[in-house]
This record gives C-alpha cells, structure tokens and sequence, in this order.
C-alpha cells in the first residue's frame, strides 16, 4: 500500500516502542499480551489481559474525530512504513470503506547538512532564532521555499537570504503603492503580467502543493512589475489592481504583506542604554550596544527627537 518493496527489509527487526520480533518484515501486531513492563496500561479481552498496538491508537483516534473516511493525512516520511500501511490495513480492514483520500509525506528537516540534534550542537527552537533577530515571516519564507516532500536544509545563511528576498517583495509593494497614489479605490485592469503571474502561481500550488514554483512565479510577477514601474507603462488604477493580486495571493502564504513590526522590550532597553551612553560621551560603550541591536535585527537613528528605531532590511548579519 506504500509502494515500498519489503522484499528487502529485515525480519525480525525491532519496532520502536513495540518490540517483538517478526516472521515477516511486514507484520504487525493489532492486540498486545500484558507484561510487567506496561504497568497500569491494560484492558481484559477476550484474548485475554493486554493492549493494543501501536498503530491502532491513531485509526483510533482518526476515526472519532474525523469519521471512518476522511480526505488528508500528514507525515513524515519515516512514518510511511510500516505505520502508515498499517493503519490503512487495519482501518480499511475494520470499516470496508476507504481510510485517507490523500498522504501527504513530509521530507526530513536537517540543520547545515545535518540531522538535527542537541548532542551536534545545531538543535534551535523558534525562540533561539527569535533571539537572534529573526522573525516569523523570515522562517514561513525558509519554510515554503522547499516542497513539502523533499529535505529541508535549515542555515542561518537560508534565512539571510529569506530576508533580502523579502526585501525585494516590501520593495515593489512600496513603489505599487506609491504609484497608486496611497488608495485601495478606483482599480484598474490588472496587466497581463500580473494575469501571468497569478495563473503560474495557482497553477504550481494546484501541482501538489508546488510552493517553490509558486515564489517562482511571483519573482516573475515581480522582475515584470519592476520593469513596467522603470518604464512607466503601469497606471495608477492598474498598480491598485496589482496590489489586489499580491493581496489574494496572501492568503496563502501570509507573508508578502508586512506587518507592522516594533522592537522588543529587550531592544528597546538596549537603545535607552546607549542613550545614556551617549548622553555621558562614553562612545565606546554607544557603539557596542549600537552593534548588539544591529545584531539583533535593528537599526538606530539618532535625530533631534531621540533615536529611532527600525527594522534591518539588508542581508547584513554578524
């Protein structure tokens, strides 16, 4: 049912959190007899004191929450064999009815070439690339920009290069909207261009989810936009209709809108610390904390109001 030759798999392995050894690569056991090592995990049964397999807890679950047919199941791609085939067979088995309409098998997450783990010294949680000046857009970009079913190669110098192609998105939006006039009303014909683009970008994503040939197609959308900007052959109304386009395409990956970003309390201490260094002409003290906010993610302008603060926009990273 998974498509994988069993011919070559070894019988007798062991299964993770379910060892028993097999005649057949392929089997599985849907009842469990009881020993001590399962404590108070137990049911009387007909076949006597035990509990069930492994996989039975997700047709379990699947099926009471969700019915005894449903359209969409996720995973990794280790999950495939032998847990996937055989919660199908024992499913299907049960019900006679069709289990799961589509899989959807998601490939490996390693950190530089690596599999990620705490004894490598490359295992990060969203809170450690917070803490670096990162943010949730930069990571959903990273995200989509490899297939759902193919390795996803995780590095800082990804996320660098997420934020200068970011930048290049809030860039043509600034010059749409500043074409426009700074109004959402009165939408012209959206130009061929942005027609093309949008039916590239529909068409990948209805190609099993095809999400990095759908940024393709907006980088195209975008070169043409860019070009048409330089050479004024766009109007207002029909910038209007374009900013319509990128905000329908939006909605699926909520990210080419930027949203409003403001320091951290944490920032926002750092600049009042190198203003009181500054204040005091201790220079050397000023640049430091000046250099630890960049670090962060910030840049600092001083003017006669006070500093401010604004997101980096550039690849720059220390």
């Amino acid at each position: 049912m998974a498509h994988i030759d069993v011919a070559g798999l070894r019988s007798g392995a062991r299964v993770a959190q379910d060892e028993y050894d097999k005649e057949n690569a392929s089997d599985f056991a849907l009842w469990k007899a009881w020993d001590e090592s399962d404590g108070d995990v137990a049911w009387e049964s007909p076949w006597g004191r035990g509990r069930p397999g492994w996989h039975l807890e997700c047709s379990a679950m699947s099926m009471k929450y969700l019915g005894e047919s449903f359209d969409l199941h996720t995973g990794g791609l280790d999950n495939m064999f032998p847990h996937h085939e055989n919660e199908i067979a024992q499913s299907e088995a049960a019900t006679g009815k069709p289990f799961v309409k589509y899989w959807m098998h998601c490939g490996y997450l390693v950190v530089n070439g690596k599999k990620m783990s705490k004894s490598l010294g490359n295992f990060y949680t969203m809170r450690d690339i917070l803490g670096k000046g990162y943010n949730g857009r930069e990571m959903r970009y990273i995200l989509l920009s490899a297939h759902y079913s193919q390795p996803l190669n995780f590095t800082f110098e990804a996320l660098d290069g997420a934020r200068s192609a970011l930048a290049r998105i809030d860039e043509f939006i600034v010059r749409l909207t500043e074409k426009s006039g700074g109004t959402t009303g009165g939408a012209g014909q959206v130009p061929d261009w942005a027609e093309k683009g949008k039916a590239q970008f529909i068409a990948a994503l209805d190609e099993d989810l095809g999400s990095p040939e759908a940024l393709g197609a907006l980088f195209d959308m975008i070169h043409a936009g860019n070009r048409a900007l330089d050479t004024r052959e766009i109007s207002p109304e029909s910038a209007r209709a374009v900013l319509a386009v990128l905000n329908d395409l939006d909605r699926v990956f909520d990210f080419l809108t930027k949203a409003d970003e403001k320091p951290d309390a944490n920032v926002l201490g750092l600049v009042d610390e190198r203003e009181t260094a500054r204040k005091a002409r201790d220079w050397k003290t000023s640049d430091t904390l000046r250099d630890e906010i960049a670090r962060l993610g910030w840049v600092v302008k001083d003017t006669p109001q006070g500093p401010k603060v604004r997101r980096e926009t550039s690849d720059r990273r220390s």
